[in-house]
Order: structure tokens, then C-alpha cells, then sequence
């Protein structure tokens, strides 16, 4: 019996590219787009990288602008072709650790709020009166079927979910590399070999 499970995983071990070139597609356009928006919206983005009162505080606030999206929206492009990836991942990594800390953490785990979870704080126990407070006057006074006819209305309640989730998805590329027969990193590879 082991012998045949063997046998059926050494046949499929020729596909084992697949993994990584999923994860590297789905990472790639949502790197790029924030890096994207970051450059699209660059003087808000900048005045709340460095306002300490109502934004992050960072420290040069112009340079980390650039370096955030320049590292999204290089990385994410070097991500679609599988060029670099372990190392255009240690920036990518970098990067949403710095969002997880510094933007989301205060927010608990919970992306969305929803407060039959059993990580939902206290944040997003609130947040389901809001929810529910905001339903009912958009029900009352709103076009509430058109606005909820392609989904629920949901709190935003921006933890570290996402952020968290990316990363790991980073590092797994980080030890993986691009991906067999799927990245230019195993062409170049083999090119040289």
C-alpha cells in the first residue's frame, strides 16, 4: 500500500510548480494594486504616513511612500513572471509586516467584522450594532435591495488577517523560489545548470 502511495506522489512531483505559480498570481495583482493606489493617492498617502496625531508617524514620510509601492508594484510584476521571487519576497515581507504592526494591529485579527467569531475584540462586537443600526436606516430610507442585490453590507474592521495571510504566503514563495517549470527563476536555472 505505501508503496503505491509513493509510486502516485513521485508521478505528480513533475506539477509541483503549480503551488507556488498560484500563490505568486493570486499575490501578484493585490501587491500591485496597492502599490498602485499608494502612487495614484501620493500626497494623502504621504500626509498619513507621517502625521502622527491621525496617521502612522513614520519618519520620512515621502521616501516611505516610494519604497512601499515601488516594492508592491515592482514586486508584484516580478511575481507574475517568477523572476526573483525569493528575493523580491524578503521586501514584500518587510512590507506587510510593517502594515500588520503598524496599520492593523490595533484592529485584532478579524479583516472583516463579524461578531459570532471567536477572535472577534471588542472593536468588532461594537461594530454589529453599528451594522445593524446602519441596516436599518438604509432600509427605512435607503434603496436597501439594490444596495445589498451583489452581497451583504459588512464592517470593514481592517485586522491583520490579510496582512498576516500574505505574508505567509510570502515566505512559503521565499523557500519554494518561483516554482519548477512555471517561473524564469527555473529557466534561468536550468539555462546554467
Amino acid at each position: 500500500m505505501i508503496s503505491h502511495i509513493q509510486a502516485v506522489i513521485q508521478r505528480i512531483q513533475f506539477a509541483d510548480g503549480i503551488a507556488p505559480l498560484l500563490m505568486r498570481l493570486y499575490l501578484a495583482p493585490i501587491m500591485m494594486q496597492a502599490g498602485w493606489n499608494k502612487f495614484q493617492s501620493f500626497d494623502s498617502t504621504v500626509a498619513w504616513f507621517g502625521n502622527a496625531d491621525w496617521g502612522l508617524g513614520l519618519p520620512f514620510p515621502e521616501l516611505m511612500v516610494i519604497l512601499a509601492a515601488g516594492t508592491e508594484l515592482i514586486g508584484g510584476a516580478l511575481l507574475v513572471i517568477g523572476l526573483a521571487v525569493r528575493w523580491v519576497s524578503i521586501p514584500l515581507m518587510a512590507t506587510m509586516l510593517v502594515a500588520a504592526f503598524s496599520v492593523h494591529w490595533g484592529n485584532g485579527w478579524l479583516a472583516i467584522a463579524d461578531s459570532s467569531s471567536w477572535l472577534a475584540n471588542e472593536q468588532v462586537l461594537e461594530s454589529a450594532e453599528r451594522l445593524s443600526r446602519a441596516k436599518e436606516i438604509l432600509q427605512e430610507h435607503g434603496n436597501y435591495e439594490w444596495l445589498t442585490g451583489r452581497g451583504s453590507l459588512v464592517v470593514l474592521n481592517n485586522g491583520i488577517e490579510f496582512a498576516a495571510t500574505y505574508f505567509v504566503m510570502l515566505l512559503s514563495l521565499f523557500f519554494t523560489g518561483g516554482g519548477r517549470y512555471t517561473s524564469l527563476d527555473h529557466l534561468i536555472a536550468q539555462r546554467f545548470k
